[in-house]
């Protein structure tokens, strides 16, 4: 148990042995990963929680898709960050391992080079220009020293580094470091130690930002008048984008993607996301990516359970209409015209439904103005697939990059419109858990991100679908098309109106500099007291490990209006 989850645990315990929250109702709106984990502080904390979801399963986006055997998590399906879990349930004395088992994925992803540039090795004679294209007639892989066709570049310890078949190349990233040092140095001379220097940098912004900024709340500008942020912020960039950043340690665009992709985790792109999220580098190299029994609904599940074992009660098919002022607390209207009354309420629906559907007329929480000025991560067009046979050499994560993204980002941040050539991720969780499709089958996830608010009407949707899969089967010579017995589809119409996420964003607030820290809309409503929000649109951000700490934030807001200090009775 590490120094931050040990203290966590005994601050959590004095808080359960006090009960501030003791006889006070909590009504929580939504069951995501911000609102599961609120309840669950709640509950620790004494107050009687109710959880009001309005849809069958729990988990929110993370939900599940299930149909003739096959079963696909609807929503995310990384599991980055173990600490944090282990963080969270040992905050109740348990360990995740009670709830579900996790399996430590190798490699960790796979990632294809789409395009002309298939061998994804530098040019020696050009180290920090584009890769020249791997030959037909059998030349060598340029910086490699293979012949074009099957096979592999060895590293030092006779592993592949850059593997080859058919005119197609790959590499594997996993947390073996020397391995993933070769492939930097088979593509660019030197690049295996600036690696080395890159991950360090990133280590250190993962300590200093996770202690001081993500578990600390500090979502309000007085949060950060604190004189040892300034100690602490030594040595960590903050400002300037990734794509800076990363240029200062690696020239070859592939490597620069690969230090990068990351960023979709955060809803960016590497021209409007901060350099401090080179942290992502050491989530994903160092801390591993792992794959959860059941996928991520698992985790949903075992988050649940937690929750009752603490006394949480669980209404699902409850869609909330109303949150409006009660005497002293709140009442909370539900769609069947039943109400509750609460103390307190955190909603963990967004905040831009709650301005729109939720809060009393003529009362705003920013407004929409305010909403309209923000930057919204991408929606996504996601495509749920049943196939025949199998799908190698696609692994359980497989990202499909062009030779050049940026007209991808452009694409969503800067001219909206379906890419023409898009970066991409593919998932196959039956590579690893035959539970979730038949024998002799695979369940494929393929997600292409875009631009929210786009037009997604049936034929651009199903143009798009053709497109994405005659690129999957050219990049990686895996074609499903003929073989899939399942398809479901989702797109920017399904989140806004499933999950009532403004313009169909799949994700929330992107991770802009302007939308970072206290720079992202609070816990506490600033509409009506007594409400508090949680999840994406929050701090500390995007991703199921931000939701779960945005939900604890939430729940010590709560806690610490309930009992204020001596900070908050002086400071409004």
């Amino acid at each position: 148990m590490t120094d931050s989850i040990a203290s966590h645990r005994a601050e959590r315990e004095r808080i359960a042995a006090e009960r501030p929250l003791a006889g006070a109702a909590v009504t929580v709106v939504g069951a995501g990963f911000g609102g599961l984990s609120a309840a669950c502080y709640l509950a620790q904390a004494g107050a009687d929680v109710t959880v009001l979801e309005r849809h069958d399963r729990l988990g929110g986006v993370a939900n599940v898709v299930e149909a003739d055997g096959f079963r696909f998590d609807t929503g995310p399906s990384w599991y980055l960050m173990p600490d944090v879990f282990e963080r969270f349930f040992g905050a109740f004395g348990r360990d995740p391992g009670e709830f579900y088992d996790l399996t430590h994925l190798d490699p960790h992803y796979r990632v294809f080079f789409a395009g002309d540039d298939v061998s994804g090795a530098a040019d020696p004679t050009r180290a920090n220009g584009p890769a020249a294209p791997v030959r037909e007639d059998g030349g060598a892989v340029p910086g490699t020293g293979l012949a074009a066709g099957d096979g592999d570049a060895a590293a030092d310890d006779g592993g592949p580094v850059v593997t080859t078949r058919d005119g197609r190349a790959w590499v594997d990233m996993s947390g073996d470091l020397d391995h993933v040092r070769s492939v930097f140095e088979a593509f660019e001379s030197g690049a295996g130690a600036a690696f080395d220097d890159y991950l360090d940098a990133a280590e250190e912004s993962y300590r200093v930002g996770m202690d001081e900024f993500v578990y600390e709340d500090r979502s309000r500008l007085r949060d950060c008048l604190d004189p040892g942020l300034v100690r602490a912020g030594r040595g960590i960039t903050l400002l300037g984008s990734m794509q800076e950043y990363v240029e200062g340690y690696v020239g070859h665009p592939r490597l620069q993607q690969i230090l990068q992709y990351t960023l979709v985790f955060l809803g960016g792109s590497p021209h409007n996301t901060p350099a401090l999220y080179n942290l992502m580098s050491h989530v994903d190299f160092n801390l591993g990516v792992y794959y959860p029994e059941g996928g991520i609904h698992g985790v949903v599940e075992g988050m649940a359970d937690l929750g009752r074992d603490l006394g949480v009660d669980f209404e699902t098919g409850q869609r909330v209409t109303g949150i409006d002022p009660d005497g002293g607390g709140l009442r909370v209207t539900t769609a069947d015209g039943g109400t509750r009354s609460a103390d307190r309420v955190v909603c963990n629906a967004n905040p831009v439904h709650a301005d729109a559907a939720l809060l009393p007329e003529g009362t705003d929480e920013r407004g929409a103005d305010y909403w309209d000025s923000r930057t919204l991560a991408p929606s996504a067009f996601m495509l749920y697939l049943g196939v025949e046979g199998g799908v190698d050499p696609l692994e359980h994560h497989t990202l499909v990059l062009p030779e050049d993204w940026d007209p991808h980002f452009d694409s969503i941040f800067g001219d909206p419109r379906w890419p023409d050539r898009p970066a991409y991720y593919v998932n196959v969780p039956s590579v690893t858990d035959d539970t979730v499709a038949p024998a002799g089958h695979e369940a494929v996830v393929v997600l292409v991100p875009v631009a929210p608010g786009l037009d997604d009407d049936p034929d651009l949707r199903e143009r798009f679908r053709d497109r994405v899969l005659a690129d999957l089967a050219d990049s990686t010579g895996v074609d499903l098309r003929d073989r899939i017995v399942v398809e479901r589809r989702a797109c920017v119409s399904e989140f806004a109106d499933r999950y009532g996420l403004p313009e169909g964003t799949a994700l929330g607030l992107a991770h802009t500099l302007g939308q970072t820290g206290p720079f992202r809309p609070g816990h506490r409503s600033t509409a009506l007291a007594g409400l508090y929000y949680a999840g994406s649109f929050t701090g500390p951000g995007i991703g199921m490990p931000m939701c779960l700490i945005s939900g604890q934030h939430a729940a010590d807001a709560v806690i610490d209006d309930a009992w204020p200090g001596l900070l908050d009775r002086l400071v409004p």
